[in-house]
C-alpha cells in the first residue's frame, strides 16, 4: 500500500499536477501502524513511554530528510532564481523542524500552483506526520490511564477516544475546508481524522469476518478507487474534507480484503515483492520525487514535465531513494545503536538534520550581508537614481553599471508597497487608517483603493514630509475605490463592497482636502478603462467638498520582474505598454467626471517611448508582474510631487 500510494502522489505531482489522495494514504496508514504499536506496548508493557517512542520515530525520519534538505538547498543555489532564495531557506528550516505545514497555512499556499512553488513544500504532510507522532502517545497513554481506572477494557476506551478524535476532526476539517480550503489543506486538525481512521480499523479483529470471495472484490475496489481519486475528486481545494474520505475510505478496503489467497485477489499483486520493494522506499522516493520535479521545471523553463521529461524526474528520484536508504539504513545509522536510548537517539537525529540547518542559516547570513551592503549605498542617487535617470536622460551617460537594487533575493522592498498593517486584506470590511504628518497641517491627502494605490505611499510619504501635508492612508487588497458590485475571481467581492461604504464614512469624518486614488485600470487580457463605479464615486466626493487626484494606473508584464532580471538581465527583461495600457489614457475621452477631479499621468517615467524596463537607473521598477518596488516610487517622488501639486494648487 505504501508502494501504491507513492506512486501514485508522484505520478499525479510529475504528470497531471493534481492531488492522488496518496499523501492521506500515508496518514491512514501512520495511524493504523502506530495505532497497533502502542497498543501492543502498552498490552505488553502496561505503559507508554512517549519520549522512546518519539525520538526513535527522529532517529529513522532523520537521515533522509536531512540528506534532502541540504541536497534542496544546493541545488536551489545552483537552479533557483535569487527571488526564491529566502523562501526556500525558511521552508527548509520549518521542514527539519516539522512545522512546516503551519508557515504554509499562514502563507495561504496553493500545494499545486507550481509556479513559485518550493522545493521542500512537500514536507508539509511529513510535518503533520511528526505532530501526530507527539500527539498520539498521548492519546493512547490517557485511553490507559482511563481504562485502568475504570476497570474497562483497554481497546473499547481507546476505540471511543479514537472515534471522538474522528468524529471531531472530520467535523473541523469539513467546516474549514468549505471556508478557507488553503488553510485547511495543511492544518493538522483538518487532517487528524485520517489517522484516527486508521487507527479505529487497526482495532478490528485480526480475523477474517468475511468469505475470501468478497474479501478480494473489496481488494480490488479499493485499489481502482485509490488509483482513479485524483481524475474523479478534483483539485486541492476540495481536500481533506469529504473529498479525503474516497481514498482513506478506499485504504480501508484494501486494508479489510486482507490476505485472501486467491490467485485473483488484489492481494496477490500487492505481495508482488518488486512492489514491496518500492514500498521500502516509498519514504525517501516522496522525499526527492517533489525537489527533483521543481529543478527540472525551472531548469526547462516550462510549466509541465511532460512524458519523457516526467520519466526522467522519477528515475533520477528513485535512484536516489535507493541511494539514500542505503547510505541510511545499510550505512550511517548502523553506527548507532540498534535500540538507543531517548537521548541517543535525539542526537543522531540532530546529526543529521544539523547539516541542512547550518547551511541554512549560513546562507542566510550572507544575503543580509548582500542586502546591507545594498542599503548603504542605495540613497545615493548619483548611483542609483531610478525614476531621475528618465527625467534627465544625462544622468545615464555616467551611470556605472552596478547591482540591482533592491536586491533580488529581498522580499522586503518587492512586497511591503504599502505601510505594514496599514492595509485591510481580502476578507473583512473594516477599514484600517493610518495617518502620517502634523495633526495640524495646512492641507491633507487620503490614499484610498486597492494596492495600485497602496504601491505609490513610499512616494506620497516623502512629498507628504517635504510639503508637511497631513497624509492618510485606507487600502484594500483587490479593492478599487468606487461605487457598485466588483468581482474577485468571478465572484461578487462583497467584502469590497461594504469596505468602500466604510470607507466613505471614514472620508466624511476626516475631511481630508484630497483624495488620491487610480483614473484606471490595466490588464493584459481587458482594456483599460476607467472602472465602472469610479464617476460615480468621485460626484460623491465632490458633494462633500474633497478633491480627486486620480492617477493612472501602472502597467502590467508578462513576466515576474525580479525572476526575469535574474535569469537574463536588465536588458531582456521590457514590456510594451501596449501589452496592458491604451495607446491614450482612457480620460481623455471620459464623458461626465466632475469638476473635482484632476488627472495625472507618471506613465512616461515607467513606459517612456512605450517600453516598459524592468530596471531604471540600476533601480528595480516592479516588484512582480504589476506593481512598483517602494525603492522605484521613492525615486518618483520629486516627479509626482509636481503634478500632484499642480492638480491640488497647493
Amino acid at each position: 500500500m505504501r508502494a501504491v500510494a507513492v506512486l501514485l502522489v508522484a505520478a499525479y505531482h510529475i504528470w497531471f499536477g493534481r492531488v492522488s489522495g496518496g499523501v492521506d494514504v500515508f496518514l491512514l496508514l501512520t495511524g493504523f501502524l502506530i495505532t497497533g504499536s502502542l497498543l501492543r506496548g502498552v498490552e505488553r508493557d502496561g505503559r507508554v513511554r512517549p519520549v522512546a517512542f518519539v525520538t526513535r520515530m527522529i532517529r529513522r525520519l532523520s537521515p533522509a530528510a536531512g540528506a534532502v534538505l541540504a541536497a534542496v538547498l544546493a541545488g536551489s543555489w545552483l537552479v533557483l532564481p535569487r527571488p526564491e532564495w529566502r523562501g526556500t531557506i525558511a521552508e527548509v528550516v520549518a521542514s527539519a523542524l516539522y512545522y512546516q505545514n503551519w508557515r504554509l497555512a499562514a502563507h495561504s499556499v496553493d500545494y499545486l500552483a507550481r509556479e513559485g512553488a518550493s522545493a521542500v513544500q512537500h514536507f508539509w504532510s511529513l510535518a503533520v506526520q511528526g505532530q501526530f507522532y507527539l500527539v498520539w502517545p498521548l492519546l493512547v497513554g490517557a485511553a490507559a490511564l482511563a481504562a485502568r481506572r475504570t476497570g474497562l477494557p483497554l481497546r473499547p476506551v481507546l476505540a471511543a477516544a479514537l472515534a471522538a478524535v474522528f468524529a471531531g476532526s472530520l467535523w473541523y476539517s469539513v467546516s474549514v475546508t468549505a471556508s478557507d480550503p488553503e488553510w485547511a489543506y495543511f492544518d493538522s486538525g483538518a487532517r487528524m481524522w485520517e489517522p484516527a481512521l486508521g487507527g479505529l480499523v487497526a482495532l478490528l479483529p485480526r480475523r477474517p469476518f468475511l468469505p475470501a470471495g468478497v474479501r478480494a472484490v473489496l481488494g480490488w475496489a479499493g485499489l481502482v478507487a485509490l488509483a482513479g481519486c485524483g481524475v474523479l475528486v478534483g483539485g486541492s481545494a476540495a481536500f481533506p474534507g469529504y473529498a479525503a474520505l474516497w481514498p482513506t475510505g478506499a485504504a480501508v478496503l484494501v486494508i479489510l480484503a486482507g490476505t485472501t489467497g486467491l490467485p485473483w485477489g488484489a492481494d496477490r499483486l500487492l505481495s508482488w515483492s518488486p512492489l514491496g520493494r518500492v514500498g521500502d522506499l516509498a519514504y525517501p522516493l516522496y522525499l526527492w520525487h517533489w525537489p527533483l520535479l521543481v529543478f527540472h521545471l525551472e531548469m526547462t523553463e516550462q510549466a509541465t514535465a511532460g512524458p519523457l521529461g516526467g520519466l526522467v524526474v522519477l528515475g533520477a528520484a528513485a535512484a536516489l531513494a535507493w541511494a539514500t536508504a542505503r547510505l541510511a539504513d545499510g550505512g550511517a545509522l548502523r553506527l548507532a545503536p540498534a535500540r538507543p536510548s531517548p537521548g541517543t537517539a535525539l542526537a543522531v537525529g540532530a546529526v543529521f538534520l544539523t547539516p541542512a540547518l547550518v547551511l541554512a542559516g549560513c546562507w542566510l547570513s550572507d544575503l543580509d550581508r548582500q542586502r546591507a551592503a545594498g542599503d548603504r549605498v542605495a540613497d545615493d542617487r548619483g548611483l542609483y537614481p531610478g525614476a531621475g535617470a528618465v527625467a534627465d536622460p544625462r544622468v545615464t551617460e555616467t551611470l556605472p553599471d552596478l547591482p540591482v537594487y533592491p536586491d533580488l533575493s529581498d522580499p522586503r522592498d518587492m512586497w511591503l508597497t504599502h505601510v505594514n498593517g496599514c492595509n485591510s486584506e481580502i476578507e473583512g470590511s473594516d477599514v484600517t487608517v493610518c495617518a502620517y504628518g502634523p495633526a495640524s497641517a495646512e492641507h491633507s491627502i487620503a490614499l484610498v483603493g486597492n494596492s495600485h494605490v497602496g504601491q505609490w505611499f513610499p512616494a506620497m510619504e516623502a512629498i507628504a514630509e517635504a510639503n508637511g501635508w497631513r497624509l492618510f492612508v485606507m487600502t484594500k487588497n483587490s479593492c478599487r475605490f468606487g461605487s457598485g458590485v466588483q468581482y474577485l475571481g468571478g465572484t461578487a467581492y462583497t467584502d469590497c463592497g461594504v469596505w468602500n461604504d466604510n470607507a466613505m464614512a471614514e472620508l466624511a469624518e476626516l475631511r481630508p482636502d484630497a483624495v488620491f486614488t487610480t483614473s484606471t485600470t490595466t490588464g493584459a487580457d481587458a482594456p483599460e478603462e476607467v472602472p465602472e463605479g469610479s464617476v460615480g464615486r468621485w460626484r460623491e466626493l465632490a458633494d462633500m467638498g474633497i478633491d480627486v487626484v486620480a492617477i493612472r494606473d501602472t502597467p502590467r508584464l508578462s513576466f515576474d520582474a525580479p525572476e526575469c532580471v535574474d535569469r537574463h538581465g536588465a536588458a531582456g527583461c521590457v514590456e510594451r505598454s501596449s501589452y496592458s495600457m491604451a495607446a491614450e489614457s482612457p480620460v481623455r475621452s471620459l464623458e461626465g467626471a466632475p469638476g473635482n477631479v484632476d488627472f495625472i499621468d507618471m506613465t512616461g517615467y515607467l513606459c517612456p517611448g512605450g517600453r516598459c524596463p524592468v530596471v531604471v537607473g540600476n533601480v528595480l521598477v516592479m516588484s512582480d508582474d504589476n506593481h512598483l518596488t517602494a525603492t522605484y516610487s521613492r525615486t518618483l517622488a520629486p516627479l509626482l510631487n509636481a503634478q500632484v501639486r499642480a492638480a491640488t494648487g497647493w
